[in-house]
């Protein structure tokens, strides 16, 4: 196995675009992959720009019926089947649409491919995690489900055990359903309650069909849950399924509008918690899957001040090279952030909360508490089913 990690980029990923009024601005992208350059990690991985998704892989996960309606409004933008979730509000068509989502998937796919043949231990495709897409239609934001596609390739290619595991702020349904009945793949999705956020699922009760029972961990979280509960919550679930389930490779999903000064949702999450969880996830990936590991971007929407710091850390904890929270950000990127924005750019690495202190689980849990009552929930549902205590 290298002991370089792999980046997937491609600029032309930043053309996944719909429009100027639309939240998921491709900006997001371009200062992500700019500030990686600015604080020398492109030095420290091998910078792939990974071949489109083809036809037979996108139907991996994608009807054959919803790829030809994406390839019409691709090019017919106007022509757009609402029926197939396009054209609508979260997803407007846009030329080339279909060309640019068959790219992303395609980082994901390669990532994929270069972790399992040990071309790579680790590698990132921070403009994947697009985890809403469903075999047959568009839905929030996503066109094609690079992180679904990603574990089928890994399937495809003999993997027995996958596992998942989702820490964007809305549920990742699309992956779930495209493994419901699948026990080889473990999903686990940690996310604001679906009472206050779409996509309305993800509860704790949601944990896989009859033959794969136990093949869905659903941590539902209370809006306003801030670093400790979100840590808390992350440790109380995930490294025990996972040393349960004992996974070949794990493939992970890096949505960062968990963060408070995201504009999308309601949790009180610190760019050093986000950290925090990535470094965590890093280790598991080493202590239960031999180290493969496939780290995914997803959610976040601000796209100046949150997100290319959180996937920018992302990249370095991948490579081995881990940023201190308070290096300093380099002057010319600020630079680069107003004249692309307008916006200040951010100073340092951190919101000045590292090192997050959490209460483990282990210690006890507060009956009354409404985060210990969501970790509660959910060890109640699945645990069981998976041969743990709850």
């Amino acid at each position: 196995m290298s002991g370089r990690a792999q980046l997937m980029w491609d600029e032309a990923v930043t053309g996944y675009d719909f429009g100027p009024e639309h939240p998921m601005d491709p900006v997001r992208l371009a200062l992500t992959r700019s500030l990686v350059g600015a604080l020398g990690l492109d030095r420290e991985v091998e910078v792939v720009a990974a071949r489109p998704a083809g036809d037979s892989t996108l139907r991996l996960v994608h009807r054959e019926d919803y790829i030809d309606a994406v390839k019409a409004a691709s090019a017919e933008p106007a022509s757009a089947d609402v029926s197939y979730g396009l054209g609508t509000i979260d997803d407007p068509a846009f030329a080339g649409m279909h060309e640019v989502s068959a790219l992303i998937a395609g980082q994901s796919v390669g990532a994929a491919e270069a972790v399992w043949r040990g071309d790579a231990p680790h590698a990132v495709n921070f403009a994947g995690g697009l985890h809403h897409a469903m075999p047959g239609a568009a839905s929030g934001f996503c066109v094609y489900n690079d992180a679904a596609l990603a574990v089928a390739r890994l399937l495809e290619l003999g993997a027995e055990r996958v596992a998942y595991v989702d820490v964007d702020v809305h549920h990742g349904d699309g992956v779930q359903a495209a493994f419901w009945e699948d026990p080889r793949v473990l999903t686990v999705s940690l996310h604001e309650h679906p009472a206050t956020l779409f996509p309305q699922t993800g509860w704790p009760e949601e944990t896989g069909a009859d033959r794969a029972e136990g093949s869905a961990v659903n941590v539902a979280l209370p809006a306003g849950t801030g670093d400790a509960g979100w840590l808390r919550a992350f440790h109380a679930v995930v490294p025990e399924v996972l040393a349960e389930f004992r996974p070949q490779v794990l493939v992970t999903q890096h949505g960062a509008d968990t963060h408070f000064e995201d504009p999308l949702a309601h949790l009180a999450v610190s760019l050093d918690a986000q950290r925090a969880v990535q470094v965590a996830c890093h280790e598991l990936a080493h202590e239960y899957a031999g180290g493969r590991w496939v780290a995914l971007g997803g959610g976040g929407y601000a796209v100046v001040e949150v997100v290319p710091r959180s996937w920018t850390h992302l990249v370095g904890i991948a490579a081995g090279r881990p940023v201190e929270p308070e290096t300093v950000i380099p002057e010319g990127w600020r630079q680069e952030v107003y004249a692309r924005t307008r916006q200040l750019g951010p100073q340092r690495m951190t919101d000045g909360r590292w090192p997050v202190p959490f209460a483990a689980w282990e210690a006890g849990y507060d009956p009354a508490d409404r985060l210990d009552q969501a970790v509660r929930a959910a060890r109640r549902a699945v645990f069981p089913l998976r041969g743990l205590l709850p």
